[in-house]
């Protein structure tokens, strides 16, 4: 909850410009206070979340530009047009070799919602005493990266133009998870995880 603490403390003396810098730092602290109080019982409810946020990417990323004339999700996460102190909704990474001082932006949301369930898997990886190789967690890991590079192979290949960074991010995640459950005859257990105990303390307690 340390944080916690320190992301709140932020966000109240966050006027000042030189704490607004640490935008990417109360961004960070936010994300883990969720990681550490959200937890997602099994992959059916995982399932759900993702597929839910994996459309709604698309549709305000490439959609909306269509209706609205702007890409609502782009200007939302920047905080454009909104009075007074803004939260911010992404984290700005700069540009090593760009000579502009140029930054790429990854949403909180492109984080959060996969990082859920890696979460989850090292909670199941722990509690069936899975080693690294035959766990989820390591796997989930390297597939979040794989999305991650082709987000922004997307986004230099379309001159760019703001990806939908779940668009890719979901099916290596999600998607790799889904196949190692079927390959290792694990799916049952990872779409059920959860509940058997409630069931055995129900039937216990009759």
């Amino acid at each position: 909850m340390d944080c916690a603490c320190q992301s709140n403390f932020l966000l109240i003396i966050s006027g000042d410009a030189q704490l607004y810098n640490n935008s990417d730092f109360k961004g960070i602290c936010l994300m883990i206070t969720v990681l550490q109080v959200a937890r997602l019982p099994n992959i059916r409810v995982a399932t759900v979340l993702l597929c839910c946020a994996f459309v709604y990417d698309i549709f305000w990323v490439f959609l909306s530009p269509i209706i609205f004339k702007t890409s609502v999700m782009i200007a939302v996460a920047r905080g454009d047009n909104s009075g007074g102190e803004s939260i911010p909704m992404l984290l700005r990474i700069p540009r090593v070799f760009d000579p502009w001082g140029g930054y790429d932006m990854i949403g909180f949301g492109d984080i959060l919602f996969p990082g859920l369930l890696v979460s989850f898997t090292r909670r199941f990886d722990k509690e069936k005493k899975k080693g690294i190789g035959s766990g989820y967690f390591l796997w989930l890991i390297l597939g979040y990266g794989s999305g991650l590079f082709l987000t922004y192979l997307g986004l230099y290949l379309m001159n760019g133009h703001g990806q939908p960074a779940l668009l890719y991010l979901v099916p290596c995640t999600l998607g790799v998870c889904i196949v190692l459950g079927l390959l290792r005859g694990e799916i049952k257990d990872l779409w059920n995880h959860g509940n058997e105990s409630s069931l055995n303390d129900s039937s216990g307690g009759a």
